[in-house]
């Protein structure tokens, strides 16, 4: 029985998506705050369980005959540390074979801000003596590419990562590697995950222009400043700073890495820019 939490999130759908192209629908349980949210996955014979990462009785209810567990990082910035305690006592509780656990990539050397909780919650569960796995998880695509009417009504990327790379991938991918983690007999410990071709917010900027026939360019601006107009057009304050911070952190390199762990973990090369472009475009 493997269970996966969050999993009405886009995260949480790719991944019981690519377990069910090798496990059971039966065998996968979908813990999810809202079952009522949860009833595409329930058509699919999926089980669905209702489970709270701040309520660990239904922690313990929704982990019951559970496995193993992937522990999708809550979104609730600055709760997270205990949220995602309550998981791993109720994972213990449990007696999982594994838990794993969607860390964020090269979390104990990140100089983003958003890698402390993960840092804490990896700390909190290798204390916990359950075997587990990290899938330190790089910057989505989709981070990008979810994001680009302004873009194509402005002709303007804005940012404050300078030239600092993105190896981001695409949500499909990692999901396919947290199946491929789910369902090994020995996973590692540790995975730095990422996409395989790096790119700067300027080379994004050029790849959306050459795609949609637009004239598109970055604009690089102060860490402080990039907040601003992120506020400016309605992003809550909290998510603000942490997108200026990540921009900043990825001028320093913090979102690049050419280990090429994510492709090999799933047997094939992970999304490029191109691709997700051209996605978000048809849409």
């Amino acid at each position: 029985m493997i269970v996966i939490t969050g999993a009405t999130g886009n995260l949480g759908q790719h991944v019981i998506a690519s377990l069910l192209t090798s496990v059971p629908a039966a065998s996968i349980i979908a813990a999810v705050r809202d079952p009522a949210r949860a009833a595409n996955l329930a058509a699919l014979g999926v089980q669905v369980r209702q489970a709270d990462y701040n309520d660990g009785a239904s922690l313990d209810a929704a982990f019951k005959g559970a496995t193993k567990i992937l522990l999708i990082s809550s979104s609730e910035v600055g709760q997270r540390a205990q949220q995602h305690q309550n998981v791993i006592d109720a994972a213990r509780r449990a007696g999982v074979a594994l838990l794993a656990y969607t860390s964020v990539l090269r979390a104990d050397t990140s100089p983003l801000g958003l890698a402390a909780e993960h840092v804490i919650t990896e700390a909190a569960i290798r204390a916990s003596s359950l075997p587990y796995a990290f899938l330190r998880n790089g910057w989505y695509l989709e981070n990008h590419t979810e994001h680009l009417a302004p873009v194509l009504e402005h002709g303007v990327v804005l940012g404050a990562a300078q030239n600092g790379r993105f190896s981001s991938a695409a949500r499909a991918d990692y999901a396919a590697a947290a199946a491929a983690v789910l369902t090994a007999a020995q996973p590692q410990t540790v995975y730095e995950l990422a996409g395989d071709q790096g790119f700067t917010l300027a080379e994004y900027a050029a790849e959306v222009a050459r795609q949609s026939g637009k004239a598109i360019v970055y604009k690089d601006l102060p860490q402080a400043d990039f907040k601003a107009a992120l506020v400016g057009v309605g992003v809550p304050e909290g998510f603000a700073d942490l997108l200026a911070d990540s921009d900043a952190g990825a001028a320093r390199g913090g979102l690049e890495d050419n280990g090429k762990q994510l492709s090999a973990l799933i047997g094939r090369p992970t999304t490029s820019l191109l691709e997700a472009v051209k996605a978000a475009l048809a849409k």
